[in-house]
């Protein structure tokens, strides 16, 4: 049996070792002239979330005075939890998620949109004729639960369809071999890590790698039921009580952007850093992870981490009115108080402007990568 929703978001945490943000619950400590800032990823260590390792490397915290400590995320640790239980400063988490958490009491507000696009795609074979959402009826349909699923509940509710009656949900590992051997019809991947692993898989009809053209895919973004993914995430009390944290954010927004901007331009130094920072994946395969999760960030016309009121509107909405196989909804009515503001990455990005930092990346495009076989 599936866990609802409640539980899914109340995962116990792995976080005995990290300490606390600050000695007193307050705001970060300071030590030896640099304030301390632990910031908590949503998964283990890989180019998703370069622009904060690029960051660190490259001295961009350093400059505002801060001493930043990224905590490594994972299957057991949720990241606004962390955050909202003081163990972290900042979080990385997804919108949707973050907003279940808070309508259950977490103290969180979203303080920067980093991916300005969804990188969830649902994945066929090309020739199982599953082109769309309504396609899927009456198949077996992987995901990973945990709160992923809720764009393709969405896509699924748009064509009409019951996730707890139209399709078999299966509970998906977070890998591809359900799919490549075939005990699936369509499985969960984001497009910067497992279709990737799907393309670094060899066929064995041809002995050669997998191609994109052996696969169909859905993405959310063109279906219209994409939600808002990472984004930066700190603590409503402090940013309404705390003048010092209130700095702290925006410093720390201003050199992680900074980071970002970096990965943007340098793809490749910045998946060396994250290969270097204790990466589990493989040189190509963070490589490829970098370019996509570039493309899911840049272009920022409006200037990068300023949240689109209308994508929140939308992802708020759909959070409200799309059910689960339970009949569950992912909000049961809309965020009140602080829960998001721009306020501080506005700040930020004036503070990268009189850099001449580019903010903005219109002139971004994506590099052609080769994928290694496995990774490598």
């Amino acid at each position: 049996m599936r866990k609802p929703l409640a539980a899914l978001l109340a995962v116990p945490l792995l976080i005995a070792a990290c300490g606390t943000a600050d000695d007193e619950g307050g705001s970060p400590a300071a030590s030896g002239g640099a304030t301390k800032v632990k910031l908590q990823l949503q998964w283990f260590t890989q180019a998703q979330f370069a622009g904060y390792f690029a960051a660190l490397d490259q001295g961009y915290y350093t400059e505002q005075g801060l001493d930043v400590q990224i905590l490594e995320g994972g299957v057991d640790i949720v990241p606004q939890t962390v955050l909202a239980q003081g163990q972290a400063d900042f979080a990385v988490a997804w919108v949707p998620k973050a907003l279940a958490s808070r309508e259950q009491g977490a103290g969180i507000t979203e303080v920067a949109q980093i991916f300005q696009r969804s990188g969830t795609y649902q994945v066929s074979w090309a020739d199982s004729g599953i082109t769309s959402a309504a396609d899927l009826k009456g198949k077996k349909v992987g995901n990973w639960g945990f709160g992923n699923e809720f764009e393709l509940f969405a896509g699924m509710t748009k064509a009409g369809l019951d996730p707890g009656k139209d399709v078999t949900l299966v509970q998906q590992q977070f890998d591809m071999q359900a799919l490549l051997r075939k005990d699936i019809d369509a499985a969960q991947a984001m497009s910067y890590n497992e279709y990737a692993q799907l393309l670094e898989a060899t066929n064995p009809a041809t002995g050669r790698l997998y191609q994109p053209s052996d696969f169909s895919i859905i993405n959310w973004n063109d279906v219209g039921t994409a939600m808002l993914q990472d984004a930066v995430w700190a603590n409503t009390e402090k940013l309404e009580n705390d003048e010092a944290y209130q700095q702290t954010t925006v410093k720390f927004l201003t050199a992680s952007l900074k980071g970002w901007a970096y990965c943007r331009d340098n793809p490749q130094p910045c998946r060396d850093i994250v290969v270097a920072k204790g990466s589990k994946l493989g040189a190509s395969h963070q490589l490829w992870q970098m370019n996509e999760v570039n493309k899911l960030i840049w272009p920022s016309p409006n200037g990068i981490g300023l949240l689109d009121e209308a994508a929140w509107t939308s992802t708020v909405d759909l959070s409200l009115n799309t059910k689960n196989q339970d009949g569950e909804t992912v909000l049961t009515k809309k965020p009140e108080g602080l829960a998001y503001t721009n306020e501080y990455v506005q700040q930020a990005i004036d503070r990268l402007k009189g850099e001449n930092v580019d903010v903005t990346g219109a002139n971004f495009t994506p590099a052609t990568v080769t994928l290694n076989p496995g990774g490598a």
